[in-house]
Protein backbone atom coordinates (compact mmCIF):
# COMPACT_ATOMS: atom_id res chain seq x y z
CA UNK A 1 0.00 0.00 0.00
CA UNK A 2 1.25 3.46 -0.92
CA UNK A 3 0.57 6.42 1.35
CA UNK A 4 -1.50 9.00 -0.41
CA UNK A 5 -0.34 12.62 -0.33
CA UNK A 6 -2.52 15.67 0.16
CA UNK A 7 -5.40 16.02 -2.25
CA UNK A 8 -4.40 18.42 -5.12
CA UNK A 9 -7.63 20.35 -4.70
CA UNK A 10 -6.90 20.89 -1.02
CA UNK A 11 -3.41 22.19 -1.79
CA UNK A 12 -4.83 24.63 -4.35
CA UNK A 13 -7.41 25.84 -1.82
CA UNK A 14 -4.65 26.31 0.77
CA UNK A 15 -2.58 28.41 -1.67
CA UNK A 16 -5.62 30.55 -2.60
CA UNK A 17 -6.48 31.20 1.07
CA UNK A 18 -2.86 32.10 1.86
CA UNK A 19 -2.76 34.49 -1.12
CA UNK A 20 -5.97 36.21 -0.02
CA UNK A 21 -4.62 36.61 3.52
CA UNK A 22 -1.42 38.23 2.18
CA UNK A 23 -3.41 40.56 -0.11
CA UNK A 24 -5.63 41.71 2.78
CA UNK A 25 -2.65 42.23 5.09
CA UNK A 26 -0.86 44.26 2.43
CA UNK A 27 -3.81 46.43 1.35
CA UNK A 28 -5.45 47.04 4.75
CA UNK A 29 -2.66 46.87 7.30
CA UNK A 30 0.62 47.20 5.33
CA UNK A 31 2.04 44.19 7.19
CA UNK A 32 4.11 42.83 4.30
CA UNK A 33 6.07 45.99 3.46
CA UNK A 34 8.93 44.92 5.71
CA UNK A 35 8.89 41.40 4.22
CA UNK A 36 8.90 42.83 0.68
CA UNK A 37 11.84 45.10 1.52
CA UNK A 38 13.72 42.16 3.07
CA UNK A 39 13.09 39.96 0.02
CA UNK A 40 14.21 42.76 -2.30
CA UNK A 41 17.46 43.11 -0.36
CA UNK A 42 17.96 39.34 -0.35
CA UNK A 43 17.47 39.16 -4.14
CA UNK A 44 19.90 42.00 -4.86
CA UNK A 45 22.80 39.58 -5.58
CA UNK A 46 20.57 37.80 -8.13
CA UNK A 47 19.99 41.10 -9.95
CA UNK A 48 23.71 41.84 -9.95
CA UNK A 49 24.55 38.35 -11.22
CA UNK A 50 22.08 38.83 -14.06
CA UNK A 51 24.13 41.80 -15.27
CA UNK A 52 27.48 39.97 -15.07
CA UNK A 53 27.41 38.83 -18.76
CA UNK A 54 26.74 42.37 -20.00
CA UNK A 55 29.47 43.76 -17.73
CA UNK A 56 31.98 41.18 -18.96
CA UNK A 57 31.05 41.86 -22.58
CA UNK A 58 31.44 45.62 -22.09
CA UNK A 59 34.74 45.08 -20.26
CA UNK A 60 36.05 42.94 -23.11
CA UNK A 61 34.99 45.49 -25.72
CA UNK A 62 36.68 48.30 -23.81
CA UNK A 63 39.81 46.20 -23.37
CA UNK A 64 40.35 45.92 -27.12
CA UNK A 65 39.41 49.50 -28.04
CA UNK A 66 41.95 50.90 -30.45
CA UNK A 67 44.23 53.83 -29.59
CA UNK A 68 42.76 55.96 -32.41
CA UNK A 69 39.25 55.51 -31.02
CA UNK A 70 40.43 56.57 -27.56
CA UNK A 71 42.11 59.69 -28.98
CA UNK A 72 38.98 60.59 -30.97
CA UNK A 73 36.77 60.07 -27.91
CA UNK A 74 39.11 62.18 -25.78
CA UNK A 75 38.96 65.06 -28.27
CA UNK A 76 35.17 64.82 -28.40
CA UNK A 77 34.95 64.93 -24.60
CA UNK A 78 37.25 67.95 -24.48
CA UNK A 79 34.99 69.78 -26.94
CA UNK A 80 31.89 68.92 -24.90
CA UNK A 81 33.65 70.06 -21.73
CA UNK A 82 34.34 73.47 -23.27
CA UNK A 83 30.68 73.82 -24.26
CA UNK A 84 29.49 72.83 -20.79
CA UNK A 85 31.94 75.24 -19.13
CA UNK A 86 30.59 78.07 -21.26
CA UNK A 87 27.02 77.13 -20.31
CA UNK A 88 27.92 76.85 -16.63
CA UNK A 89 29.31 80.39 -16.66
CA UNK A 90 26.09 81.63 -18.23
CA UNK A 91 23.92 79.70 -15.76
CA UNK A 92 25.99 80.97 -12.83
CA UNK A 93 25.33 84.53 -13.93
CA UNK A 94 21.60 83.87 -14.30
CA UNK A 95 21.49 82.14 -10.91
CA UNK A 96 23.20 85.12 -9.26
CA UNK A 97 20.64 87.49 -10.80
CA UNK A 98 17.81 85.22 -9.68
CA UNK A 99 19.10 85.09 -6.11
CA UNK A 100 19.33 88.89 -6.02
CA UNK A 101 15.76 89.29 -7.28
CA UNK A 102 14.46 86.76 -4.75
CA UNK A 103 16.28 88.50 -1.91
CA UNK A 104 14.69 91.79 -2.92
CA UNK A 105 11.29 90.15 -2.52
CA UNK A 106 12.21 88.79 0.91
CA UNK A 107 12.15 85.14 -0.23
CA UNK A 108 14.99 82.87 0.86
CA UNK A 109 15.33 79.69 -1.23
CA UNK A 110 17.92 77.29 -2.53
CA UNK A 111 18.28 77.11 -6.31
CA UNK A 112 19.91 73.72 -6.69
CA UNK A 113 18.95 70.41 -5.10
CA UNK A 114 21.44 67.81 -3.93
CA UNK A 115 21.61 64.81 -6.26
CA UNK A 116 23.06 61.30 -6.25
CA UNK A 117 24.13 59.53 -9.45
CA UNK A 118 22.67 56.02 -9.82
CA UNK A 119 22.84 53.20 -12.39
CA UNK A 120 19.78 51.51 -13.87
CA UNK A 121 20.41 47.82 -13.12
CA UNK A 122 17.04 46.27 -13.91
CA UNK A 123 13.75 46.68 -15.76
CA UNK A 124 10.36 45.31 -14.73
CA UNK A 125 9.40 42.30 -16.91
CA UNK A 126 5.71 43.17 -16.59
CA UNK A 127 4.64 44.85 -19.86
CA UNK A 128 1.85 46.70 -18.04
CA UNK A 129 4.16 48.17 -15.37
CA UNK A 130 6.77 50.75 -16.38
CA UNK A 131 9.38 50.41 -13.64
CA UNK A 132 13.15 50.27 -13.39
CA UNK A 133 15.55 49.35 -10.58
CA UNK A 134 18.49 51.57 -9.58
CA UNK A 135 21.53 50.67 -7.49
CA UNK A 136 20.87 53.19 -4.71
CA UNK A 137 18.77 52.39 -1.67
CA UNK A 138 18.08 53.33 1.93
CA UNK A 139 21.80 52.96 2.71
CA UNK A 140 22.39 55.97 0.42
CA UNK A 141 19.57 58.02 1.96
CA UNK A 142 17.04 57.29 -0.82
CA UNK A 143 13.41 57.37 0.32
CA UNK A 144 10.05 56.79 -1.34
CA UNK A 145 8.72 59.71 -3.34
CA UNK A 146 12.04 61.16 -4.51
CA UNK A 147 12.19 62.41 -8.09
CA UNK A 148 14.41 60.66 -10.64
CA UNK A 149 15.95 62.52 -13.60
CA UNK A 150 18.13 61.67 -16.55
CA UNK A 151 20.19 64.06 -18.66
CA UNK A 152 17.08 65.20 -20.56
CA UNK A 153 14.25 65.50 -18.05
CA UNK A 154 12.05 63.94 -15.39
CA UNK A 155 11.89 60.12 -15.50
CA UNK A 156 9.71 59.24 -12.50
CA UNK A 157 9.77 58.74 -8.75
CA UNK A 158 10.95 56.18 -6.21
CA UNK A 159 8.10 53.93 -5.07
CA UNK A 160 9.98 51.29 -3.06
CA UNK A 161 13.40 51.08 -1.42
CA UNK A 162 15.56 48.36 0.05
CA UNK A 163 18.99 48.71 1.57
CA UNK A 164 20.91 48.51 -1.70
CA UNK A 165 18.37 49.17 -4.47
CA UNK A 166 15.23 51.18 -5.22
CA UNK A 167 12.30 50.68 -7.56
CA UNK A 168 11.36 53.65 -9.76
CA UNK A 169 7.93 54.19 -11.33
CA UNK A 170 8.34 55.91 -14.71
CA UNK A 171 6.14 58.81 -15.80
CA UNK A 172 4.86 56.69 -18.71
CA UNK A 173 3.14 54.23 -16.34
CA UNK A 174 -0.65 54.45 -16.55
CA UNK A 175 -0.88 55.03 -12.77
CA UNK A 176 1.53 57.98 -12.73
CA UNK A 177 0.62 61.69 -12.77
CA UNK A 178 2.80 64.81 -12.76
CA UNK A 179 1.64 68.40 -12.09
CA UNK A 180 3.09 70.47 -14.95
CA UNK A 181 2.90 73.92 -16.45
CA UNK A 182 3.47 75.26 -19.95
CA UNK A 183 6.82 77.03 -19.94
CA UNK A 184 5.68 79.63 -22.48
CA UNK A 185 2.26 80.60 -21.09
CA UNK A 186 2.25 79.29 -17.51
CA UNK A 187 -0.92 77.20 -17.98
CA UNK A 188 -1.04 74.46 -15.32
CA UNK A 189 -2.38 70.94 -15.83
CA UNK A 190 -1.86 67.28 -14.95
CA UNK A 191 0.23 65.00 -17.18
CA UNK A 192 -0.81 61.34 -17.07
CA UNK A 193 1.02 58.23 -18.20
CA UNK A 194 -0.64 56.13 -20.90
CA UNK A 195 1.33 52.89 -20.75
CA UNK A 196 3.16 53.98 -23.90
CA UNK A 197 6.75 55.18 -23.25
CA UNK A 198 6.48 57.70 -26.10
CA UNK A 199 3.08 59.24 -25.29
CA UNK A 200 1.63 61.14 -22.32
CA UNK A 201 -1.81 62.76 -21.93
CA UNK A 202 -2.41 66.31 -20.68
CA UNK A 203 -5.84 66.13 -19.05
CA UNK A 204 -8.58 68.56 -18.00
CA UNK A 205 -7.27 71.40 -20.17
CA UNK A 206 -9.98 73.79 -21.47
CA UNK A 207 -10.33 74.07 -25.21
CA UNK A 208 -9.47 77.79 -24.98
CA UNK A 209 -6.22 77.33 -23.01
CA UNK A 210 -3.06 78.91 -24.43
CA UNK A 211 -1.25 75.72 -25.44
CA UNK A 212 0.40 75.03 -28.80
CA UNK A 213 2.13 72.10 -30.41
CA UNK A 214 5.82 72.22 -29.55
CA UNK A 215 5.27 73.85 -26.13
CA UNK A 216 7.59 72.56 -23.41
CA UNK A 217 6.01 71.22 -20.22
CA UNK A 218 7.97 71.56 -16.98
CA UNK A 219 7.21 70.39 -13.45
CA UNK A 220 5.12 72.97 -11.61
CA UNK A 221 6.23 71.97 -8.11
CA UNK A 222 2.62 71.73 -6.88
CA UNK A 223 2.13 69.01 -4.31
CA UNK A 224 5.77 69.12 -3.22
CA UNK A 225 6.64 65.76 -4.78
CA UNK A 226 8.60 66.96 -7.83
CA UNK A 227 10.97 69.96 -7.85
CA UNK A 228 9.79 72.95 -9.86
CA UNK A 229 11.12 73.75 -13.31
CA UNK A 230 12.45 70.41 -14.61
CA UNK A 231 11.62 69.46 -18.24
CA UNK A 232 8.96 66.75 -18.42
CA UNK A 233 7.51 66.58 -21.94
CA UNK A 234 6.85 68.42 -25.19
CA UNK A 235 3.37 68.86 -26.69
CA UNK A 236 3.06 66.87 -29.92
CA UNK A 237 -0.65 66.88 -30.77
CA UNK A 238 -3.74 68.96 -29.91
CA UNK A 239 -7.23 68.15 -31.14
CA UNK A 240 -10.77 68.85 -29.96
CA UNK A 241 -14.02 66.98 -30.38
CA UNK A 242 -17.21 68.96 -31.02
CA UNK A 243 -19.18 69.60 -27.84
CA UNK A 244 -16.38 68.57 -25.49
CA UNK A 245 -15.20 71.22 -22.96
CA UNK A 246 -11.66 69.85 -22.76
CA UNK A 247 -9.05 69.47 -25.48
CA UNK A 248 -7.25 66.20 -26.15
CA UNK A 249 -3.56 66.94 -25.81
CA UNK A 250 -0.71 64.47 -26.22
CA UNK A 251 2.93 65.00 -25.30
CA UNK A 252 6.22 63.16 -25.71
CA UNK A 253 8.50 62.65 -22.67
CA UNK A 254 11.76 64.58 -22.68
CA UNK A 255 13.58 61.84 -20.73
CA UNK A 256 14.87 58.79 -22.58
CA UNK A 257 12.78 56.34 -20.57
CA UNK A 258 13.95 53.21 -22.40
CA UNK A 259 17.55 54.26 -23.04
CA UNK A 260 19.06 56.08 -20.06
CA UNK A 261 21.52 54.01 -18.00
CA UNK A 262 22.58 56.78 -15.59
CA UNK A 263 20.03 58.76 -13.58
CA UNK A 264 19.97 61.36 -10.81
CA UNK A 265 18.15 60.92 -7.50
CA UNK A 266 17.02 64.37 -6.36
CA UNK A 267 17.15 65.42 -2.70
CA UNK A 268 15.09 68.57 -2.29
CA UNK A 269 16.46 71.27 0.06
CA UNK A 270 15.36 71.12 3.70
CA UNK A 271 12.77 73.76 4.58
CA UNK A 272 13.35 75.48 7.91
CA UNK A 273 10.39 75.69 10.26
CA UNK A 274 8.39 78.86 9.92
CA UNK A 275 9.35 79.55 6.26
CA UNK A 276 7.22 79.30 3.12
CA UNK A 277 4.00 79.04 5.10
CA UNK A 278 5.10 76.08 7.25
CA UNK A 279 4.26 76.74 10.90
CA UNK A 280 7.00 75.88 13.41
CA UNK A 281 6.83 72.25 14.50
CA UNK A 282 4.59 71.20 11.58
CA UNK A 283 5.71 67.70 10.56
CA UNK A 284 3.85 67.44 7.22
CA UNK A 285 5.59 70.49 5.77
CA UNK A 286 9.06 69.02 6.08
CA UNK A 287 8.31 65.33 5.72
CA UNK A 288 9.05 65.28 2.00
CA UNK A 289 12.49 66.79 2.49
CA UNK A 290 13.66 64.87 5.55
CA UNK A 291 17.10 63.38 4.99
CA UNK A 292 17.82 65.50 1.94
CA UNK A 293 21.35 66.35 2.86
CA UNK A 294 22.44 63.30 4.80
CA UNK A 295 24.38 60.14 4.16
CA UNK A 296 26.04 59.56 0.85
CA UNK A 297 23.93 62.18 -0.90
CA UNK A 298 26.20 65.03 0.12
CA UNK A 299 29.28 62.93 -0.62
CA UNK A 300 28.04 62.17 -4.13
CA UNK A 301 27.24 65.80 -4.79
CA UNK A 302 30.67 66.88 -3.69
CA UNK A 303 32.37 64.31 -5.90
CA UNK A 304 30.75 65.45 -9.11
Amino acid sequence: MFARGPIPGFRLLLVVVLSLVLVVLDSRFGRVDELRSWLSSALTPVVWLGHVPDSLSEWGANLFTSRDELIEENESLRARLLVLERRSIKYASLAADNIELRSLNGVATQLDETVVVADVIGVSPDPFSHEVIINKGSRDGVTEGQAILDAHGLMGQVVQTSRFTSRVLLISDSSHAVPVEVLRSGVRAILLGTGDPDTLDLVHVPDTADIREGDELVSSGLGGRFPKGYPVAKVTRIYSEPGEPFANIQAEPEAKLNQSDLVLVVFQPQVRAGEDGCPPGEVDCTQATTGAGTGNAADSEGSE
